[in-house]
């Protein structure tokens, strides 16, 4: 009988369940160490997300004879001031919403007056439900809250800003001579491996984050212009708003589509007429640019499996709030190039991808060379 079970367990190997258990366990500490250094770790790991979509166009500065140096330093201003000036309208129109929050509670109000007459839901005029639940909630407080707690988050973000944009900087000096140094600093196989991952991680997250970019930019300009034909209050904050989340997959295009379609409802009850072409505007944007643009776009550049999508936003959302949702993809991106190039973590490389690019892969390497 012992016999038995010697030879059930002599072909199971152990060293891999250790080492498993040993990587579950170095993956814990790590979320854990990433959630504690928050406030350092996450301009950083913005930087270098800049860093690598800007260092393609350093590389073509360079070639037109522009120093790496100047080239880099005007091209973090620049952007610095791009996203200051984004950050001071949304702030500034956020304001302005606030100071004109009484005038949105009346029509609120009135909303629900209309809805529950047209249910026969009897209510008393001077105490209702939705009385008694706003002043429970003392949502005029929140407000006044939610209002001071934005202006220190935007000088808080300004802050952040500008100690991304120096990282920025001296990242972009350092990868000039990256090359040079590893050559130097480690043997043939393990130097060719480091350049490999970089440039791979380089060229993927570069391409990534710029056709978002480009879409979400879109995306923007388009909900702005369209909700300003249409009469809505506020376009330009919408269309920054729209801007922003659709860097977040899936989830963000739905949220900002639902603020649009509440927000419309608010404005312009009870005509029908401007609420569902609000609604009919987000939806035909996001839809026709997040599913067709954008895919023909990116092709086969991620491969990563939709569910290992909904699973990263989940936990980079977890560790660094509505900034890890925005950074979860290019994040999972370098996770998977990294253990595309350890022949150990291969297999949870083609655990992240998709069924599509793991089937490409396989062929690839079933091909004989010519």
């Amino acid at each position: 009988m012992a016999n038995n079970n010697d030879d059930r367990f002599r072909g199971f190997n152990f060293a891999r369940v250790n080492l498993f258990l040993l990587g579950f366990i170095a993956l814990i500490l790590a979320g854990a160490a990433l959630k504690l250094t928050t406030p350092v770790v996450l301009p950083f790991v913005i930087a270098v997300l800049l860093t690598f979509v800007l260092e393609p166009l350093i590389i073509l500065l360079e070639k037109i004879k522009i120093p790496r140096a100047f080239g880099a330093i005007v091209i973090v201003l620049f952007l610095g001031v791009v996203v200051y000036f984004v950050g001071f309208v949304l702030y500034s129109s956020l304001r302005t919403i606030v100071s004109l929050y009484p005038k949105y509670e009346q029509r609120f109000s009135e909303i629900y007056y209309r809805i529950a007459h047209l249910l026969q839901i009897p209510y008393d005029e001077q105490l209702t439900l939705f009385q008694n639940l706003w002043g429970q909630l003392d949502l005029r407080v929140r407000v006044q809250v939610f209002a001071l707690s934005f202006s220190e988050s935007f000088f808080t973000f300004l802050g952040n800003t500008v100690m991304v944009i120096l990282f920025v900087v001296f990242l972009l000096l350092e990868l000039g001579h990256f090359r040079e140094r590893v050559e130097l600093a480690f043997a043939g196989k393990i130097s060719d491996r480091i350049q490999r991952i970089t440039s791979g991680t380089i060229t993927q997250v570069a391409r990534y984050l710029t056709v978002k970019f480009m879409i979400s930019l879109a995306t923007g300009i388009i909900v702005s212009l369209l909700l300003s034909l249409i009469g809505m209050d506020f376009p330009i904050v919408w269309g920054v708003i729209s801007f922003i989340m659709n860097f977040i997959p899936h989830i963000g295009s739905i949220a900002s589509g639902a603020g649009v379609a509440l927000f419309a409802l608010v404005q312009f009850w009870p005509a029908p007429g401007p609420i569902v072409a609000s609604a009919l505007v987000m939806v035909v944007v996001n839809f026709s640019l997040g599913n067709f643009v954008e895919p023909k776009l990116q092709g086969d550049n991620l491969g990563l499996s939709p569910f290992v999508i909904v699973v990263s936003l989940l936990a980079w959302g977890w560790l660094w709030g509505f900034a890890g949702l925005v950074l979860a993809i290019p994040m999972t991106v370098i996770v998977k190039i990294i253990c595309e190039n350890i022949p150990i973590l291969e297999p949870v490389s083609i655990l992240l991808g998709s069924y599509k690019a793991a089937r490409f892969k396989e062929q690839a390497s079933e091909t004989p060379p010519e």
